[in-house]
């Protein structure tokens, strides 16, 4: 640790590195500190263990001990996910006149990624240690570094919000906290850094910089590394019936792809006029060395991903719109603004003049959940070149032929899962000192929306409750459980996220009524079995949900 006052100078430049320069305000602030990070550290585990016991997501092929970083979702997970997926399609396709949808193989022409750029480009830069022979991104251990600096200038915030109270202005704070400001000043110089870096394909700076930080490595401590090197993501497989006449192909590494070589065939067939969109949903595939952190990184995957074809010239108030709309996608769901934030990218892929993501507080931090790509007229003039064929559209109201530029969405739809889950899952204690599991998922995006509930397993109650299932589950997806005291059968489906439950009791054979109970506020209310699809209807439907957009 650093004495006080003193400042840590790096090759290019000097930057004042402020942390942990203050002894005494470091002493006071360290608990709070470990303690923070061990609370997501526990979140996190509390995700995944649920996210198996209660069915929604297991290791992939665990009887044979499983695969790295490749998961299978189960029977809630794949539920879930759908309903993600649905919100996103709809939203993309139903909500817009001009967005319509395909769905391309994941084979495409070997030559399709010689175009795209992914064969001499789509490389990762990695760096090994040499005591505990792990592998690492050395670009993530960089920005895990940059996580912990901002961590710790959200303990400040948090601090001084406990200590100003209603009068705390977090705006002005951040703006003239002097040790807020050197937090920040010190993640942005790291940050612009390495983007400079791997944009020159500068590597030997690359490690430069992780050896001046003195990042050690997460399992040995040790800062010994190797030099960084370039590995490309790309699976490659082969097509044909015998190994001397097969063709050498990739699986696909992202789904744009099908979307750029049908551009014509979509624009023409649909009789398209710009701007519009073409939607996509579908699986990829990355050999990532380093995939970690559950379902956020993972070898097999799926995107949600938009192309929006626009004239030259206007990219820039297509990049604006469509970064305010789908944060606004994200924000409808009631996930907590304060969890999104924008990042500009400092270091720009080959192919866009302006990226940006749409970041989410997950359990590790503030990670990438979404990317908005200026795009140009990269892919479409690239496969011009490589086919020999036009991808052109003539514009009657400029009376011209263009090569159309491009808006990109790009949201990974197991990452979506993830920051749904993850903020979903709560423990709650309460008013009479017991506690209880509770996953609070968007009502529409549940697995289950309703669980009928016999109150005792005799009397004509069982007869009566799957008459009530049988009567909604064209409307909702829906769950009949007999077993357990209704109590503890409440708790299993607040832990799988079922918005409501309905419990037939004895009086239900009486007068046609039953108890309604919300699983947030736990509130339970006699209700009419002829009106119990309209009430639910209201409050766990995909249209009243798209309806707030």
């Amino acid at each position: 640790m650093e004495k006080k006052g003193q400042r840590k100078n790096w090759n290019r430049g000097e930057y004042n590195f402020l942390i942990d320069s203050d002894l005494e305000l470091y002493k006071n602030n360290k608990k709070d500190y470990f303690y923070g990070m061990a609370q997501q550290t526990d979140h996190f585990k509390k995700v995944i263990s649920h996210a198996k016991e209660y069915g929604f997501v297991f290791p992939s092929s665990e009887i044979y001990d499983g695969l790295s970083a490749v998961y299978d979702y189960a029977q809630n997970g794949s539920a879930l996910k759908n309903n993600i997926r649905e919100y996103w399609w709809k939203s993309m396709t139903q909500l817009n006149e001009n967005i319509v949808g395909i769905d391309a193989a994941i084979f495409m022409h070997p030559t399709t990624w010689k175009a795209s750029g992914h064969v001499d480009a789509f490389n990762d830069p990695l760096i090994d240690n040499k005591l505990s022979k792990k592998r690492y991104r050395a670009d993530v251990l960089v920005e895990d570094y940059v996580a912990k600096i901002e961590t710790k200038m959200e303990k400040e915030i948090t601090k001084a919000a406990k200590r100003f109270g209603d009068s705390f202005d977090e705006a002005q704070f951040k703006a003239t906290n002097p040790r807020v400001l050197g937090y920040q000043e010190t993640a942005n110089a790291i940050l612009k850094r390495l983007g400079q870096s791997l944009e020159k394909e500068d590597l030997a700076d690359v490690k430069a910089l992780i050896e001046e930080l003195e990042i050690a490595c997460p399992e040995s401590g040790s800062r010994d590394w190797t030099d960084v090197k370039q590995f490309n993501l790309m699976f490659g497989t082969k097509l044909g019936a015998s190994a001397d006449s097969a063709m050498d192909l990739y699986l696909r590494p992202e789904t744009a792809q099908g979307i750029f070589v049908n551009f014509l065939n979509v624009q023409k067939t649909g009789r398209m006029k710009l701007p519009f969109g073409i939607a996509q949903t579908g699986k990829a595939f990355r050999n990532e060395i380093v995939a970690r952190q559950f379902i956020f990184r993972m070898r097999e995957f799926e995107q949600m991903e938009m192309q929006f074809f626009i004239p030259p010239g206007t990219q820039k108030e297509w990049y604006e719109h469509w970064k305010e709309t789908r944060l606004n996608w994200h924000h409808n769901l009631g996930l907590g603004k304060e969890n999104y934030r924008f990042h500009d990218h400092e270091k720009l892929a080959h192919y866009a003049d302006a990226a940006s993501d749409i970041e989410f507080r997950f359990p590790f931090g503030f990670k990438e959940l979404e990317g908005i790509h200026s795009r140009t007229d990269f892919d479409l003039s690239s496969h011009e070149k490589f086919t020999g064929k036009k991808l052109q559209y003539f514009d009657p109201e400029r009376n011209e032929n263009y090569v159309p530029y491009v808006v990109e969405t790009s949201i990974g739809l197991d990452r979506m899962f993830l920051a749904v889950f993850s903020n979903a899952l709560t423990e709650e204690v309460l008013e009479d000192g017991s506690s209880r599991t509770v996953l609070k998922l968007p009502p529409a995006l549940s697995p289950t929306k309703v669980a009928v509930l016999p109150l005792v397993k005799k009397d004509g109650l069982p007869e009566l409750a799957r008459s009530v299932v049988d009567e909604l589950k064209w409307s909702f997806s829906t769950n009949y459980d007999e077993k357990d005291a209704v109590g503890r059968r409440y708790r299993r489906q607040d832990a799988l996220g079922t918005p409501y439950c309905i419990t037939v009791d004895h009086q239900s054979l009486e007068d046609q009524t039953v108890t309604l109970r919300e699983r947030d506020s736990m509130k339970q209310e006699r209700i009419a079995i002829k009106d119990l699809k309209s009430e639910i209807s209201e409050h766990v439907s995909l249209e009243g949900l798209m309806r707030k957009l």
